[in-house]
């Protein structure tokens, strides 16, 4: 590669093992960097569309696809710490160059000369003699281009480049919204009464919350998940779970300059104008157009069917739950603020174990020790810690990645804690992506949220914890496994309706028994869960299913809504409210993200029309897991072999229909994925 043109830390990477040099990164260098690091790239690109050469695809797309390297490196130092550690000075240069990055990016889709190159090119695609991984490069630069506008004309190029800057403000500041009022919420609990039902693993927690937010010696709720949730789960304190239920779904709906309501309403109707400027009918027919499921009639069918077997379900947990209370004495109906408490009694009532029995067997590391066992299992690769290097947090943490044969794969960046700095959620991210052109190998990052321990304390996960942690690393798997040979289809560059399947899948093994007996071992005993309770939990996991199957579906379907419709909803509250009328959400029940705080779809558009992508990947892994099921053996080596050639390592170098089929020999149908959630 050739040196980088601007001498600075964040593109001359001089740190151990090929990173960043954190410690010697100033937050006031970003803004200059990015600055610089657009003025480069479009120097490549104009060199590139004014080569005089007739295009190929060396002179055109691969030099496109190794262009950039500054914009590259300087955007994933910066986006990560915008969010998993930001500060003021951080928010104010995400605000300014967010618009700065949606100009730069049509810039470049619009450089008329380039553009003429690459639609030359796909003109005779079938001439060209290439590869099938350069074909699929050259498709889908071409597609890119296109559906950012590059083949419009005169005032419909302009406001198309208009709609992306502005969008790319809106979503900024949609996420910032939520982080702030995240961030700014606590409850400080009294120990009068207070306290009452938590688990002493919460009540440190909330101890932990208190003194960060500057309250040492007291407790506090925080809108962090990993506290709300088990806070609603346990306290016997129906007033307090009402309090800290509704400020988490008030999030983004507060009034004043956090308020999304404006933000959706205009991110919508530019949504629709941009699709209706490309010639798409809907914002939604725009985004599918170039995924599996191809249409929003296809993803209504999906999501419908699984909606009606969910509400069915969930009404039935319904009247048991009212049946509690009643038990209880007293004469309320279920509230949302109810639903986790009692379900949490009626599920330690009917299996005979409560969250609270198994969370001192789910200790962070340990279960970080058996996604890395999983994954050496199955793919061979082995994980070494690297405690002497400085990274951006000191809760963050590194791991060397080897294969089989003791080469180097990758590096896995682990940051665990929430913190009031990060927004909340998991996600995998990466500094670098695997590429055979560019010579560079994977940094591959896993964040999370959960609760911090008191020091000396381990770090104790829920069940639904360690899932998202093997569900975010079987994420770093797609980006650590790739093998590849251009960046633009490196790791998770697939489409967004496959791209759960390798972290979903992955999900399936922290339930194989085998796996459990040896890591989830108790906090002080050092036993592991003893097989009555392992059994149990394992015969637990469809419990709550209507409940957990009406969260996720009700939240697919208002996506949907928002996106697939020709009519703009000018007040988003009153439209979201209107579609789960219609569809008929139990009343206990609330979306998993109410739109005000839905960032899957408005804090940028990465799952706009798209959320129900979950859904589309649960289907593929629910069957794919059942290929080592029909085996006897969760850790096959011929089947992990076929699971890491065409699915974690291939990226997006073919047809996600043909790479699914290359590994499972066809399609799958939904019939697994409703048999494994109990609603078949």
């Amino acid at each position: 590669m050739p040196a980088s043109s601007n001498s600075s830390p964040l593109t001359d990477w001089t740190g151990a093992y090929g990173l960043p040099d954190f410690s010697a990164i100033r937050d006031e260098e970003f803004e200059p960097a990015i600055r610089a690091a657009f003025d480069a790239h479009l120097a490549e690109i104009r060199g590139i569309a004014d080569n005089p050469e007739p295009p190929d695809f060396a002179n055109t797309i691969a030099a496109l696809e190794i262009a950039g390297e500054d914009l590259s490196r300087v955007s994933a130092i910066f986006f990560n710490r915008a969010g998993s550690h930001t500060n003021d000075l951080i928010r104010q240069v995400e605000r300014t160059v967010s618009p700065l990055y949606a100009r730069h990016r049509s810039a470049v889709a619009m450089n008329r000369a380039l553009f003429a190159r690459i639609d030359a090119l796909w003109a005779e695609r079938d001439s060209l003699g290439l590869t099938t991984e350069q074909y699929r490069v050259l498709e889908r630069r071409w597609k890119g281009f296109v559906r950012s506008g590059a083949a419009l004309e005169g005032a419909a190029r302009e406001r198309y480049a208009e709609i992306t800057e502005r969008l790319a403000t809106l979503g900024t500041q949609f996420g910032q919204n939520v982080l702030k009022d995240e961030s700014d919420w606590i409850l400080l609990v009294e120990d009068d009464g207070g306290l009452d039902g938590l688990p002493d693993w919460l009540i440190d927690a909330m101890a932990s919350v208190a003194e960060e937010r500057g309250h040492a010696g007291r407790h506090a709720v925080s809108l962090s998940r990993s506290i709300a949730d088990p806070f609603l789960t346990f306290s016997t304190r129906r007033d307090l779970r009402e309090r800290v239920y509704n400020a988490w779904l008030a999030r983004g709906e507060n009034g004043g300059e956090t308020d999304n309501t404006g933000v959706i309403a205009e991110t919508l109707a530019l949504r629709r104008e941009q699709a209706a400027l490309l010639g798409y009918a809907s914002y939604a027919a725009y985004k599918l157009d170039d995924t599996m499921a191809k249409t929003p009639e296809n993803v209504s069918r999906l999501l419908e069917t699984v909606w009606e077997k969910g509400v069915a379900r969930a009404n039935e947990e319904a009247a048991d739950i009212e049946s509690m209370i009643a038990a209880d004495g007293h004469n309320h109906k279920a509230a949302k603020w109810d639903w986790r408490f009692y379900a949490e009694k009626i599920r330690r009532d009917r299996f005979d174990f409560s969250d609270a029995d198994v969370k001192p067997y789910l200790q962070l590391e340990r279960m970080i020790e058996a996604a890395f066992a999983v994954a050496t299992r199955l793919f061979g690769i082995t994980f070494e810690e690297i405690n002497d290097v400085p990274l951006y947090h000191p809760d963050a943490r590194l791991w060397r990645v080897s294969d089989r044969d003791g080469s180097h794969r990758a590096l896995f960046i682990g940051d665990y804690f929430a913190r009031p700095s990060k927004r909340s959620g998991a996600w995998m991210s990466a500094l670098q992506t695997q590429a055979k052109l560019t010579g560079e190998t994977p940094i591959v990052l896993n964040t999370m949220n959960f609760a911090k321990p008191p020091a000396g304390k381990p770090a104790l996960l829920s069940f639904d914890d360690a899932r998202t942690l093997f569900h975010e690393f079987g994420h770093a798997l797609h980006g650590m496994l790739s093998d590849v040979t251009y960046p633009s289809v490196s790791g998770t560059s697939v489409s967004r309706d496959f791209v759960e399947l390798p972290s979903q899948l992955y999900e399936h093994w922290l339930t194989v028994p085998e796996v459990l007996d040896e890591f989830a071992v108790h906090a002080e005993t050092g036993k592991s869960m003893p097989k009555e309770l392992l059994d149990k939990v394992l015969a637990a996991q469809t419990f709550n299913i209507g409940f957990q199957t009406v969260e996720y579906t009700s939240s697919a379907l208002v996506d949907m809504a928002y996106h697939a419709g020709t009519d703009v909803p000018a007040e988003p509250a009153e439209f979201e409210a209107g579609i789960l009328q219609r569809i008929g959400i139990p009343d206990a029940i609330a979306m998993r993200h109410r739109s005000p705080h839905f960032q899957h779809i408005f804090a940028g558009d990465g799952y706009a029309a798209g959320y129900y992508s979950y859904m589309w990947s649960e289907v593929m892994d629910a069957d794919a897991f059942r290929a080592f099921e029909e085996t006897g053996d969760p850790f096959n080596p011929d089947i992990a072999r076929k699971l890491r050639r065409h699915i974690y390592a291939s990226g997006g170098t073919i047809d996600p229909e043909d790479a699914y089929k290359a590994f499972r020999g066809r399609l799958p149908t939904p019939d697994a994925m409703l048999e494994e959630r109990g609603l078949a």
